[in-house]
C-alpha cells in the first residue's frame, strides 16, 4: 500500500530509515554497499541508515526493511497524537517496533506498540496486515512510518545446479553488483571473469545490462547452465580472453583468478587490470592478494575498499574509476 493511500502529509524531516543484519566477517563489505546504494550523505549506525534516496530493499542482501518516515518527535506521546490522523477505512494494519533503534524489554516493546496502534483508526491484524507501520526510538528521538520488507527472491540463487566451493556466495555477488551498479537505470555492466556466472545471475534479477565473458570452457559451460536454469539467455556469457575484448562498458565486476597453489603473475594483473580501464570507467575489483600499487599503475583510483572473510579465505574488494 502507497503512502499516499493515507492521505497524510509526511514530516517535513521525511526521510528513509533502512535496518539492516550481517556477519561481521562481511560488514565492511555491507557498509560499502550502504554507501554506494544510500549515498554518502547517508548517517550510518550499527545497524540501520537514515537517507534521502528511496530503494527496495530487494536490492541489498544485507537490508531487512525500508521505514518511509512519516512522523518524528521527541516523545512516544507525541507520534501518538500524529499517528491519531490515520484513517484507514477498509484496510488492516498492525503496529511493530523498529529493533533496531534504542533496546527496550519485551514488555515495553508491546506497550508501545499498543498504545500507538490504538491511536489508529482501522483494524488491527497483527497476522496478515494491509500495512504495517513501524514505531521505533533512535537515540532518545522517536519516529514512525510504512514498513516494507524484503522479499528475498534472490534466494533461490543459492541453489544453482552448477558452481565452484571457492566461488562468490548469491550473497557477496549480490553486494558487489550494488556496489559496482547501484544504479541500474541505462547502465551497461560487464563481468570479463564470469565464472559459473554468479554476478551474472545477480545483475540480470535486478534489471541491469550485464555480459558475460571467460576462458576456461568449464566456467562457461557451468554458466550457460546456471543462466538457463533461472531462465536467462545462454548467449550472455562468451568464451574468450578479457585482454581481447572490446567495447566499452558504463561499469565492471572484476573477480580476479586465483590459484590456492601458485602466485598470480604480476604480468597477468597488470595487462587484466590495464585491459579493464579500457572497457569500463568504473568497476569493483576483487582480489586475493594486495592490489594498491597495481591499481595505481593500470590508472584506477580507488574510492572504496572492504575486505571479506571466509575462515581463512580473505577477499579484497577495491571500488576503482
Amino acid at each position: 500500500m502507497n503512502n499516499e493511500i493515507l492521505n497524510l502529509t509526511p514530516d517535513r524531516r521525511y526521510r528513509y530509515l533502512y535496518t539492516f543484519a550481517c556477519h561481521e566477517t562481511e560488514r565492511e563489505l555491507c557498509l560499502l554497499e550502504m554507501r554506494e546504494l544510500l549515498g554518502e550523505k547517508a548517517e550510518v549506525g550499527n545497524s540501520w541508515v537514515f537517507s534521502e534516496q528511496r530503494i527496495d530493499p530487494d536490492r541489498s542482501p544485507f537490508l531487512s526493511a525500508r521505514v518511509d518516515v512519516l512522523y518524528t518527535g521527541d516523545t512516544i506521546e507525541e507520534i501518538a497524537e500524529q499517528a491519531s490522523n490515520i484513517r484507514l477505512e477498509d484496510s488492516s494494519f498492525k503496529v511493530v517496533y523498529i529493533k533496531a533503534g534504542d533496546k527496550l524489554s519485551y514488555d515495553e516493546q508491546r506497550s508501545v506498540e499498543r498504545f500507538v496502534g490504538g491511536c489508529i483508526t482501522g483494524k488491527a491484524d497483527m497476522k496478515q496486515p494491509d500495512m504495517t507501520f513501524g514505531i521505533g526510538s533512535l537515540g532518545g528521538s522517536w519516529l514512525f512510518g510504512v514498513c516494507h520488507y524484503p522479499q528475498r527472491a534472490w534466494l533461490v540463487h543459492k541453489q544453482k545446479p552448477q558452481n565452484y566451493s571457492t566461488g562468490l556466495s548469491s550473497r557477496v555477488a549480490r553486494a558487489l553488483v550494488n556496489i559496482a551498479a547501484p544504479e541500474t537505470e541505462g547502465v551497461s555492466m560487464l563481468d570479463p571473469c564470469c565464472g559459473m556466472g554468479n554476478v551474472l545471475i545477480e545483475a540480470l534479477s535486478m534489471g541491469l545490462s550485464i555480459q558475460g565473458c571467460d576462458m576456461n570452457p568449464l566456467a562457461v559451460r557451468g554458466a550457460r547452465v546456471n543462466l538457463r536454469h533461472y531462465g536467462y539467455s545462454d548467449t550472455l556469457v562468451t568464451l574468450g580472453d578479457m585482454n581481447d575484448l572490446q567495447g566499452r562498458y558504463t561499469t565492471a565486476l572484476l573477480d580476479l583468478p586465483y590459484n590456492v597453489c601458485s602466485v598470480f603473475p604480476l604480468e597477468d594483473k597488470l595487462r587484466m587490470l590495464g585491459s579493464l580501464r579500457k572497457l569500463a570507467k568504473r568497476a569493483a575489483i576483487v582480489s586475493t592478494e594486495p592490489l594498491k600499487d597495481v591499481l595505481k599503475q593500470t590508472g584506477w583510483q580507488v574510492i572504496g575498499q572492504a575486505q571479506v572473510t571466509k575462515g581463512t579465505f580473505v577477499r579484497d574488494v577495491w571500488l576503482c574509476n
